[in-house]
């Protein structure tokens, strides 16, 4: 590819998940003013996107001309979906085009391209043709007729979906309803959480911090935005005629999660974390992986330290056992717990420095615990498992604090 056709492409912002308010010469290069941002993400639409641009650009060419922008958002697709996208721009000059190569994931795909978008009004809607896109033109004058948030879904008048399985249905609406059992103040405010079709406006999710999991971009525009007015427009959910299918398990799974941590960010600990100014969400998962490290650690402290089995000298034993922790830890961390960081640093020289550190860190925790492990032991409490537990307590604390200020931080932006 030339170098005219790679200086086309949108720059991938590193920064974290959050929308930036709108500045006073956010124009085209016409110097047309942006009402409307529309992102599209995808991965391996390489059949699809030259077809949805063209009945995209038609449609909103009648309803709001010149105050529009498209933006794709593509995840390094093998098909070379954004290189398809980025040979239209010269015939639709509102398109614009972004490629991801370190990143992953529809919703955080969707963000990336509100984050460079220029329009008042926000909005996406998938690259596969499943969402019929002349209902665009009725989600314009939900927004217009003052609502915050405006939702295409399947369970108003007019919408349904085309030829979906037993199972399928069955699945959705059963991950529906357990999204109300967990979150029914985000949930119970639209008929169909589960749709990825929808706008919002700016002001509404500006300077937030987004932070999804998965693919229901939707569920945290509602949690975490200040939502007031929200209206719905019904639509029937087409099969795909170009492409393949990208609902697995996983996404499940991650839809679970998602829940989850929405839950705790909504609930009384998320009131309590921002008003301590403490990111208690990431504490509580770096705990939970600390927890998978406690149990290795239990048990290579019992098989090097006691009587019964190898009965080497305890500090020693601990230091064994407190390493091999420590590797356990920080995979999971950086898989997990730091995952929005860890996925924009995933060069091997990057990762090394994060493992370096935390492993630097972690052994002045070892440290602190190996002295408090003595003291209980020896003073307190003279029992070695209790006393182990109460010294990982305290070292967890300075791991976590220290290695969210050092280890799992931007330090190198492109």
């Amino acid at each position: 590819m030339n170098t005219d056709a790679l200086s086309s492409l949108l720059e991938v912002p590193t920064s974290s998940l959050n929308i930036s308010e709108l500045t006073t010469n956010d124009t085209d290069k016409n110097g047309n003013l942006i009402y409307f941002s529309l992102v599209i993400p995808t991965f391996k639409e390489r059949d699809n996107i030259a077809k949805i641009i063209k009945i995209l650009s038609q449609l909103l060419d009648e309803v709001i001309p010149n105050h529009y922008e498209l933006i794709v958002v593509d995840d390094n697709s093998p098909d070379r979906t954004w290189e398809v996208a980025q040979s239209l721009i010269a015939d639709y000059p509102q398109l614009r085009v972004m490629r991801r190569e370190h990143e992953r994931g529809l919703s955080s795909a969707v963000i990336r391209g509100w984050q460079v978008s220029r329009g008042e009004l926000l909005g996406v809607i998938d690259g596969d043709l499943q969402h019929p896109p002349e209902v665009l033109t009725q989600l314009l004058q939900k927004i217009e007729q003052g609502a915050d948030l405006a939702v295409a879904s399947r369970h108003v008048d007019g919408g349904g979906v085309s030829s979906w399985s037993a199972v399928r249905r069955f699945l959705s609406r059963g991950a529906q309803l357990l999204g109300l059992v967990v979150l029914p103040g985000v949930l119970g405010r639209v008929s169909d959480p589960m749709s990825g079709y929808f706008m919002v406006r700016r002001n509404a999710i500006a300077n937030t911090r987004l932070n999804p999991v998965g693919y229901k971009i939707l569920l945290e525009v509602i949690g975490r935005g200040r939502i007031g007015q929200i209206a719905e427009v019904g639509y029937v959910f087409r099969e795909r005629k170009e492409g393949e299918s990208k609902v697995t398990w996983k996404q499940y799974i991650e839809y679970i999660h998602h829940l989850l941590r929405l839950r705790i960010a909504t609930g009384r600990l998320g009131k309590i974390s921002r008003r301590l100014n403490f990111p208690l969400g990431l504490f509580l998962r770096f705990g939970l992986v600390g927890l998978s490290g406690v149990f290795i650690d239990m048990t290579i402290l019992y098989l090097l330290s006691d009587p019964s089995t190898l009965a080497l000298p305890l500090t020693r034993s601990k230091i064994l056992a407190g390493e091999i922790a420590i590797c356990n830890n920080f995979f999971w961390n950086d898989a997990w717990t730091f995952a929005d960081v860890s996925t924009r640093q995933m060069e091997l020289h990057q990762r090394w420095k994060r493992f370096l550190k935390f492993n630097v860190i972690c052994l002045a925790g070892l440290l602190i615990n190996v002295v408090v492990l003595n003291l209980v032991f020896n003073f307190l409490i003279p029992n070695r498992y209790v006393a182990n537990l109460v010294a990982i307590a305290i070292a967890t604390v300075w791991n976590f604090w220290v290695n969210l200020k050092l280890s799992w931080r931007v330090t190198q932006v492109k």
